[in-house]
């Protein structure tokens, strides 16, 4: 099985949060194999040709954008089904897409994972096969896992996150040569506890590092020359970062931790302003920003996803109302990923649930939350089961599909 080969489209349709976005199609059925295959996010991939989802099988999903959305024939849109399957050994930490992906050239079209007690794989996309393994080992010379992965800009180089280290790997050279760059010196402050989370400036030649120990902290991509040191105002660890189009701002959010906050990297030390959002469990909530910046888009522990717009003035408060909420699913939203270029975005949800007594066979010291950052169970009722699941919604200025379409969309036909 193969992605589509999809050539880039003229599309001028921008997102529009006056309305409620109208849900398309999902995917539920994939995710039904056993009780608790909750997800734990979903990607779109840098050419907005598909979508890559991770949930608690260890199992990383490929699904093609339907085809029906470059037509105006969105009356009935099927249940999405995977292309490809990818099974890990056990608990992913992290994947990411290459950035420089592009459908129409096989050769670019991989992605990277990381999971527990095996190296980091790198993935055919086309195939679905292992084209490489980068390979980290301790002090003691054993295999360790990577807790976070961030291609380079350019693709060239595939950092990872470690306790109190990023390794380099060059994407060329799989195997287990590879640069380290301490986040902390001897008998010296710096950035302590487990990288979480990377992100790149997509205007200046610096990355930033999310850790568990509450903080952010800015590099130089040259040699891992520390920068500025975020203070620790979270109140977890890291799951989460992102910087803005324009590269002044950086966005970070943590495990049970309520707020998002939004950095001036010219003023490292001020938070610009807080978004409020609830996050009850270690789970990692990803959130997203649109490519103009504008929109900032984040899923919580109650499945409400909330929409704030970043360049409304803040009117001199330091938290920012968000502009829309709308009940995405049933359960977490842990998931959210808006589209490349179209009004598109996709959502994924579930969370590990305890069962009261009586419930079910399964009991809540089964369930026990991971240590490095896994999720932490939700108690559930007989009533109230997970809700586990990929959406697609449709952001656009026209009406809910099915109404009269605007001219726009016949533009957007392959």
């Amino acid at each position: 099985m193969t992605l589509n080969s999809l050539s880039p489209l003229a599309c001028s349709l921008a997102l529009d949060f006056s309305q409620t976005p109208q849900v398309l199609t999902s995917a539920w059925s994939e995710y039904a194999n056993f009780s608790e295959n909750y997800l734990k996010g979903c990607k779109w991939a840098p050419d907005g040709s598909c979508i890559l989802s991770n949930s608690a099988d260890n199992v990383l999903r490929v699904y093609n954008l339907p085809p029906e959305i470059y037509t105006s024939n969105w009356d009935v849109l099927p249940e999405m089904s995977p292309v490809l399957r990818m099974a890990e050994g056990d608990t992913i930490y992290d994947y990411c897409w290459y950035p420089k992906m592009n459908s129409l050239e096989p050769h670019s079209c991989f992605f990277a994972s990381s999971s527990r007690d095996n190296p980091i794989h790198v993935w055919d996309a086309f195939y679905g096969e292992v084209r490489a393994s980068f390979r980290p080992y301790n002090h003691l010379d054993e295999l360790t896992a990577a807790h976070s992965l961030c291609f380079s800009p350019d693709g060239s180089q595939l950092y990872c996150g470690f306790d109190k280290t990023v390794r380099v790997f060059h994407t060329e050279r799989p195997g287990r040569d590879c640069e380290e760059r301490p986040t902390t010196a001897k008998k010296q402050s710096g950035q302590s506890g487990i990288i979480s989370c990377l992100g790149f400036s997509p205007c200046q030649s610096l990355y930033a590092c999310g850790s568990y120990s509450r903080c952010a902290g800015l590099y130089s991509c040259r040699d891992g020359t520390p920068l500025a040191l975020l203070p620790a105002r979270h109140r977890g660890g890291l799951t989460h970062l992102l910087f803005s189009p324009d590269g002044y701002y950086l966005y970070t959010g943590g495990r049970k931790d309520p707020e998002i906050l939004c950095w001036d990297i010219r003023e490292p030390g001020q938070v610009v302003f807080s978004l409020k959002r609830n996050v009850a469990t270690n789970q990692r909530i990803y959130f997203d920003l649109d490519p103009s910046g504008r929109y900032l888009l984040s899923g919580g522990t109650e499945g409400v996803v909330s929409v704030w717009d970043c360049q409304a003035p803040a009117g001199g408060e330091e938290v920012l109302q968000p502009q829309l909420s709308f009940q995405a699913h049933w359960d977490c939203t842990n998931g959210v990923s808006i589209h490349p270029f179209m009004p598109l975005v996709a959502t994924s949800s579930g969370q590990r649930q305890f069962l009261w007594p009586g419930d079910g066979e399964g009991d809540s010291s089964s369930s026990s939350s991971d240590a490095e950052g896994g999720d932490e169970a939700a108690t559930s009722s007989g009533a109230n089961r997970g809700d586990n699941g990929l959406s697609l919604w449709w952001g656009g200025p026209c009406g809910p599909p099915g109404d009269e379409r605007c001219d726009e969309v016949s533009n957007m036909q392959s």
